[in-house]
């Protein structure tokens, strides 16, 4: 029996709404068809969220055509069928023989369907593919104006309608029980992976009947691992002493919400004491100023100001936005990024401080950006949590 379409996680206006959008932006770069790779992007005009991103695919848009077409591998085409939001006929699927090959692959399956339908000018978002693939896309279609399109679907994600902030919510509230259920089960001679364990459930399990429709990476870097960034939990015990550097964010269908705090088994150091103090000020700081018509520059700078003030200093951003997946690659909160905030764009406000090898301190929210003040997703207490 044919797979049935699924509940879909946005009703098919906000789809076409979103297409409207980019195709309004194609014409102005003069193209007629934009091949669509980055697989949050394809997220954002289809729906689709299975993890087949391993082997080629891409969502053609053409101007000339409600829905786009989606070209994935023929296993995974029955989840497209299900997960996207346009009819069956519009997702091609193409031959097992293309997978594991090193002659041709699946993009030899989407350039013959750009020759199929004589597209004469085609959008690449070129960043996301190698030199290699791009180059023959050049040479398989010699006659096509081939235009780099990347960056044109992910600068539109950006900014987030009412429905998308709705699903960053309820993944914020997500992020914060796991938290919660992080201090709760955190205790000396438990085993990290048993603490990961808990906290995994409760991303997936979800909050007030809203599951977590993925599990984005924890870090957890506990003592002597606190001057690492991206370390996962060990299989040891956790011993008093300890304190734990804990990254998670909350999933709904792709959108995701950010949040990092700090645990102690035991009396802090005065030291975490005093960086906890003087993030705490800067993170305020912040988000005083993150509001629409200011840029990221200035929340940067009334971040860093406030902790230099008070004996402190990150080398790192203090940001980036978030949405689809944990990273936007577009604004980033940092010294120099002049990008005008506007209403409904998403921010990780990720003030993780790495000072030495063996010491480091974590703070985040996630947060909106309205035309007066920021709206903090995320509710977890700013505060050090000792166990």
């Amino acid at each position: 029996m044919p797979i049935s379409q699924g509940k879909q996680a946005f009703p098919r206006e906000e789809y076409l709404r979103r297409l409207d959008i980019i195709k309004g932006k194609m014409g102005q770069r003069g193209v007629d068809v934009l091949v669509v790779t980055e697989p949050a992007n394809i997220t954002y005009l289809s729906g689709y969220t299975a993890l087949s991103a391993y082997v080629p695919q891409a969502l053609l848009v053409s101007i000339g055509h409600e829905e786009p077409t989606f070209i994935l591998r023929r296993m995974d085409a029955p989840a497209a069928i299900h997960q996207c939001f346009f009819c069956r006929s519009q997702i091609i699927a193409y031959s097992e023989a293309l997978v594991g090959q090193s002659d041709r692959d699946g993009y030899d399956a989407i350039i013959d369907h750009l020759l199929d339908v004589g597209a004469r000018s085609v959008g690449l978002e070129d960043s996301h593919l190698s030199a290699q693939v791009v180059g023959k896309f050049r040479s398989r279609i010699p006659t096509a104006h081939l235009e780099d399109c990347s960056g044109l679907v992910t600068w539109t994600r950006l900014i987030k309608s009412g429905l998308e902030i709705g699903y960053m919510r309820e993944a914020a509230a997500i992020a914060d029980a796991a938290v919660a259920r992080a201090a709760e089960v955190i205790r000396p001679g438990v085993r990290e992976a048993d603490a990961a364990a808990e906290i995994l459930a409760v991303l997936a399990r979800g909050v007030d009947g809203k599951a977590g429709t993925m599990v984005a990476s924890i870090n957890m870097c506990t003592s002597p691992r606190t001057g690492t960034g991206h370390i996962p939990w060990s299989d040891e015990d956790f011993q008093h002493g300890s304190q734990i550097n804990l990254e998670l964010g909350g999933v709904r269908f792709g959108y995701t919400a950010g949040i990092m705090r700090t645990l102690t088994i035991g009396e802090p150091s005065d030291r975490l004491k005093r960086i906890h103090d003087a993030e705490v000020a800067g993170l305020e700081a912040a988000l005083l100023v993150s509001k629409a018509g200011n840029t990221c520059h200035d929340v940067a700078q009334a971040f860093y100001s406030t902790i230099n003030k008070l004996g402190f200093e990150k080398e790192s951003r203090c940001g980036y936005a978030i949405g689809i997946d944990w990273l936007e690659p577009t604004a980033s909160l940092q010294l120099g990024d002049y990008t005008v905030l506007q209403p409904n764009m998403t921010f990780h406000l990720m003030l993780g401080n790495w000072v030495d090898e063996d010491f480091g301190y974590v703070i985040s929210e996630t947060f909106r950006v309205t035309e007066s003040t920021a709206e903090v997703l995320t509710r977890t207490p700013r505060t050090l949590f000792q166990i």
